[in-house]
């Protein structure tokens, strides 16, 4: 990977890490990001305030864990997204957050409804969740990568979200879209009428989706 390219994707990466921040889907300390290219990945650091995180700051790790840039530690959930990256070898970018209503939902048994409009469903489908595990732990990692083989949207219970992309654009844009499924799950259940797709439509926009791949 030549070295321009690399220092491009750190920019990116830190990009999104403040954006992310900026509009108010994660906290200072909160939350991660890494994207993949070819056989390194560039991931966020450790304990840095996120409106703060520069191009500089971005690891640069080789997709066996080997940190190019020892002087940087990696986010605590750097087993997660390597993890994840392992299983499925599709996936790009790697966006984890706790946007607040969102992640309301991982300590609820309630579904955020992806069903209300059609974009909510073709850009999310049906999260799927990951049962609870101690942040940082080979068992969160475990939890969340088997959860990542049936969504690019996932829950963790009682703590955030992941979402996945083939680039960093698509992922961000999940957790954006995820948030407003969120609150448009609780708008309709206080003023009821709620109409959803139906399973018909569901298939045309799956119909649709397979069209464009």
């Amino acid at each position: 990977m030549l070295a321009k390219e690399i220092e491009r994707y750190r920019k990116d990466v830190a990009y999104y890490t403040r954006r992310l921040y900026e509009k108010g889907l994660t906290t200072t300390l909160g939350g991660n990001i890494s994207a993949k290219y070819g056989e390194t990945v560039l991931m966020t650091p450790s304990a840095l305030d996120k409106a703060l995180v520069k191009r500089k700051h971005i690891a640069v790790l080789s997709v066996n864990n080997r940190n190019r840039t020892p002087k940087i530690k990696p986010t605590i959930e750097a087993a997660m997204h390597f993890s994840i990256y392992r299983q499925r070898k599709d996936v790009g970018a790697i966006v984890h957050a706790h946007p607040p209503i969102s992640s309301a939902f991982t300590a609820m048994d309630i579904k955020i409804d992806c069903r209300l409009i059609a974009e909510s469903w073709a850009v999310l489908g049906d999260p799927a969740i990951a049962f609870y595990a101690l942040m940082g732990t080979a068992s969160l990692a475990e939890v969340v990568s088997q959860a990542a083989l049936s969504s690019n949207v996932i829950l963790m219970k009682n703590h955030g979200i992941v979402c996945l992309g083939e680039d960093l654009v698509t992922a961000f844009n999940r957790v954006e879209a995820l948030e407003a499924a969120a609150r448009m799950t609780i708008i309709v259940s206080i003023m009821g009428g709620c109409t959803p797709l139906n399973e018909q439509q569901i298939r045309e926009i799956g119909t649709m989706l397979s069209g464009h791949k």
